[in-house]
């Protein structure tokens, strides 16, 4: 399938998400260090060890479709951070309001992401590429998981402390 437009695409499409997992390692810090919460912070932060492992685990997909691991800058992760750093500077530091605006910034991130891992593992399938499609079939899952837990701390205190703030 290497000559395929299937195949041009799914390489298209890994090349947008490895730079869209190199941008976050690079933009989570500044993110976690506007958080409020502790728990919000260290939800971003262990996700943030995991965008290091996602990378790593896409230059192994790269490398097992005989591709050199490269990226393509994707535009829509560039929007989502920029918007994010937008959300942070019109909110106050020290407030819940911000980590609701985290949240809901880091929610689109991720919801970003399991589209494009869910996209990628089934391309993966119909190309016959079993061992990729487990690859980014552990990727889609962790991000799955770091969206539900992203959920579970906007429910559990976030959200109500932040309709408590004034402005």
């Amino acid at each position: 399938m290497e000559d395929s437009a299937l195949h041009e695409l799914f390489i298209g499409e890994l090349k947008d998400i490895y730079w869209a997992e190199k941008h976050l390692v690079k933009n989570l810090p500044a993110i976690i260090k506007a958080a409020t919460s502790q728990e919000l912070k260290d939800a971003i932060q262990g996700h943030a060890a995991q965008t290091e492992t996602h990378v790593t685990r896409l230059e192994q997909v790269f490398g097992l479709l005989g591709q050199r691991a490269a990226a393509k800058k994707c535009e829509a992760m560039e929007g989502l951070v920029e918007e994010a750093k937008e959300m942070i500077d019109e909110t106050e530091d020290g407030s819940m309001v911000r980590d609701v605006a985290i949240i809901s910034c880091a929610q689109k991130v991720e919801h970003y992401e399991i589209a494009t891992y869910g996209t990628l593992s089934t391309l993966a399938k119909v190309m016959g590429h079993t061992e990729v499609e487990n690859i980014l079939n552990d990727t889609l899952s962790e991000e799955k998981g770091a969206d539900y837990k992203l959920t579970e701390i906007a429910e559990s205190f976030v959200n109500e402390h932040a309709s408590d703030e004034k402005k």
